[in-house]
Protein backbone atom coordinates (compact mmCIF):
# COMPACT_ATOMS: atom_id res chain seq x y z
CA UNK A 1 0.00 0.00 0.00
CA UNK A 2 1.12 3.44 -0.94
CA UNK A 3 0.27 6.63 0.93
CA UNK A 4 -0.30 9.88 -0.72
CA UNK A 5 -0.35 12.86 2.32
CA UNK A 6 -0.59 16.04 3.02
CA UNK A 7 1.85 18.35 4.83
CA UNK A 8 0.60 18.41 7.68
CA UNK A 9 -1.46 14.80 7.56
CA UNK A 10 -5.36 15.56 7.57
CA UNK A 11 -5.40 14.07 3.95
CA UNK A 12 -4.47 10.61 3.20
CA UNK A 13 -5.54 8.53 0.46
CA UNK A 14 -3.86 5.17 -0.35
CA UNK A 15 -3.07 3.19 -3.40
CA UNK A 16 -2.14 -0.80 -3.74
CA UNK A 17 0.11 0.42 -6.53
CA UNK A 18 2.10 2.84 -8.09
CA UNK A 19 1.43 3.85 -11.99
CA UNK A 20 4.31 3.49 -14.92
CA UNK A 21 4.46 7.24 -15.84
CA UNK A 22 3.03 10.47 -13.72
CA UNK A 23 2.19 12.84 -15.83
CA UNK A 24 3.27 16.94 -15.49
CA UNK A 25 0.84 18.92 -17.90
CA UNK A 26 1.23 22.67 -18.69
CA UNK A 27 -2.44 23.43 -18.78
CA UNK A 28 -3.21 26.88 -17.08
CA UNK A 29 -4.17 25.14 -13.61
CA UNK A 30 -1.85 22.45 -13.73
CA UNK A 31 1.31 24.72 -14.59
CA UNK A 32 0.39 27.13 -11.75
CA UNK A 33 -0.55 24.07 -9.41
CA UNK A 34 3.33 23.28 -9.89
CA UNK A 35 2.02 19.25 -9.91
CA UNK A 36 2.57 15.78 -11.18
CA UNK A 37 -0.49 13.82 -11.83
CA UNK A 38 -0.63 10.14 -10.75
CA UNK A 39 -3.90 8.71 -12.40
CA UNK A 40 -5.92 6.22 -10.97
CA UNK A 41 -9.67 4.42 -11.56
CA UNK A 42 -12.10 6.27 -8.72
CA UNK A 43 -12.42 2.60 -7.08
CA UNK A 44 -8.43 1.74 -6.67
CA UNK A 45 -8.23 4.83 -4.45
CA UNK A 46 -8.85 4.92 -0.58
CA UNK A 47 -10.00 7.86 0.86
CA UNK A 48 -11.40 7.13 4.16
CA UNK A 49 -8.29 9.14 5.83
CA UNK A 50 -9.22 12.21 3.43
CA UNK A 51 -9.62 15.05 5.74
CA UNK A 52 -11.46 18.59 5.46
CA UNK A 53 -10.48 19.84 1.87
CA UNK A 54 -11.56 22.55 -0.34
CA UNK A 55 -12.70 22.13 -3.59
CA UNK A 56 -12.34 24.21 -7.00
CA UNK A 57 -14.07 23.66 -9.99
CA UNK A 58 -14.29 25.31 -13.52
CA UNK A 59 -14.51 24.78 -16.92
CA UNK A 60 -16.73 22.05 -17.97
CA UNK A 61 -17.15 21.24 -14.27
CA UNK A 62 -16.58 17.54 -14.73
CA UNK A 63 -13.48 17.81 -12.32
CA UNK A 64 -12.93 19.32 -8.65
CA UNK A 65 -9.52 19.96 -7.55
CA UNK A 66 -9.23 19.08 -3.96
CA UNK A 67 -7.03 21.19 -1.12
CA UNK A 68 -6.26 20.47 2.48
CA UNK A 69 -8.16 22.88 4.62
CA UNK A 70 -5.39 22.30 6.84
CA UNK A 71 -2.11 23.21 4.89
CA UNK A 72 -3.18 23.81 1.62
CA UNK A 73 -1.62 20.88 0.10
CA UNK A 74 -3.83 20.34 -3.60
CA UNK A 75 -4.14 16.58 -3.00
CA UNK A 76 -6.39 15.19 -6.00
CA UNK A 77 -8.19 16.02 -8.79
CA UNK A 78 -11.78 13.95 -8.45
CA UNK A 79 -14.88 13.38 -11.08
CA UNK A 80 -17.54 15.88 -9.69
CA UNK A 81 -20.11 13.24 -11.23
CA UNK A 82 -18.45 10.01 -10.59
CA UNK A 83 -21.49 7.89 -12.30
CA UNK A 84 -19.73 9.90 -15.75
CA UNK A 85 -16.42 9.73 -14.99
CA UNK A 86 -14.18 7.21 -13.40
CA UNK A 87 -10.53 8.62 -13.62
CA UNK A 88 -9.07 10.76 -10.54
CA UNK A 89 -5.79 12.10 -10.19
CA UNK A 90 -3.74 12.32 -7.07
CA UNK A 91 -0.65 14.98 -6.56
CA UNK A 92 2.00 12.55 -6.99
CA UNK A 93 4.57 15.21 -5.23
CA UNK A 94 2.41 14.12 -1.92
CA UNK A 95 4.10 10.45 -1.78
CA UNK A 96 7.26 10.27 0.24
CA UNK A 97 10.11 11.47 -1.62
CA UNK A 98 11.84 8.31 -2.56
CA UNK A 99 8.32 7.15 -4.14
CA UNK A 100 7.41 10.19 -5.89
CA UNK A 101 11.61 10.57 -7.48
CA UNK A 102 11.54 7.46 -8.55
CA UNK A 103 8.25 7.65 -10.75
CA UNK A 104 9.30 8.36 -14.78
CA UNK A 105 7.77 11.77 -15.53
CA UNK A 106 5.58 12.32 -19.13
CA UNK A 107 5.03 16.04 -20.00
CA UNK A 108 1.82 16.62 -21.51
CA UNK A 109 0.83 19.94 -23.65
CA UNK A 110 -2.38 20.49 -22.15
CA UNK A 111 -2.00 24.13 -23.01
CA UNK A 112 -1.74 23.06 -26.60
CA UNK A 113 -1.80 19.68 -28.35
CA UNK A 114 -3.49 17.89 -25.51
CA UNK A 115 -0.83 15.16 -26.39
CA UNK A 116 2.13 13.90 -25.04
CA UNK A 117 5.73 15.80 -25.78
CA UNK A 118 8.20 13.33 -24.43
Amino acid sequence: MFEASCHCGLCVLAVEGLPETVTDCNCSICFKYGVLWAYYTVGAVDRSRLGPTDRYVWGDRKIAFLRCQGCGCLVCWWPVDEDGLFRCGINARLFPLAVASALRVRHLDGAGTEEYID
